[in-house]
């Protein structure tokens, strides 16, 4: 467990990116083993996992939310969330602009986009993105933050590396065109325990990996 943790912690220092643990269905005790080695950066992906886990852990640890977000969940996601990786939608971000206000925060977040045919992936599909953008009042919506982009490769390994080409190249292209005066679009959050690897190699700033460590334990 501790010796994988580290090595992919390794393999992301040396491509600069972030490693993002992905603590789903496990236990405190393991999470604060992975937490007594310097690890503040976890994961959940769902919203009532966090709760739990930011109320019985260490204060300091930033929660990430990367599943699907539903609107009767976003006031609770605010409150415990630094980054919400799974917008997908402009009425959600409205949501979530609104509670943020009551919350008197900014809240960051990732726009999810839809890189694989798998049906059951939820996320932005492009050519809708781009409509919202364009058509949409996302100016708008100052209480929230658009840090970078998301997107979930498929499960079929000889496509995963396209995919993440082109959840890279939508990045690039959403920076020329959308926002290239927001300094903070930055991040590319892709890749898991079994295709992070070729995520770092294709761009990745952040990856979620969960299993990957936690089985080793």
């Amino acid at each position: 467990m501790i010796a994988d943790y580290h090595q992919i912690l390794k393999q992301c220092e040396l491509n600069g990116a972030k490693l993002l643990v992905v603590s789903k269905n496990q236990s405190p005790d393991s999470i604060l083993k992975i937490y007594k080695e310097g690890q503040r950066l976890f994961a959940e992906n769902k919203v009532q996992s966090l709760l739990k886990n930011q109320q019985s852990l260490p204060k300091d640890i930033n929660w990430h939310l990367i599943g699907h977000l539903q609107s009767n969940k976003v006031k609770d996601a605010v409150e415990v969330s630094s980054l919400i990786h799974s917008l997908d939608s402009f009425k959600l971000a409205q949501t979530i602009h609104k509670e943020s206000i009551k919350q008197h925060k900014t809240m960051d977040l990732l726009i999810q986009i839809k890189i694989s045919n798998d049906q059951e992936k939820s996320g932005f599909l492009w050519e809708d993105l781009i409509r919202s953008l364009e058509q949409d009042p996302w100016d708008q919506l100052d209480a929230i933050r658009i840090k970078g982009v998301m997107g979930i490769g498929s499960l079929a390994a000889h496509i995963t590396r396209q995919e993440f080409q082109t959840l890279y190249s939508h990045f690039t292209e959403l920076k020329k065109s959308f926002f290239q005066n927001k300094s903070d679009f930055t991040e590319v959050s892709m890749g898991m325990s079994s295709d992070y690897l070729i995520a770092l190699e294709e761009g990745a700033t952040m990856i979620r990996v969960g299993s990957v460590i936690f089985e080793g334990e």
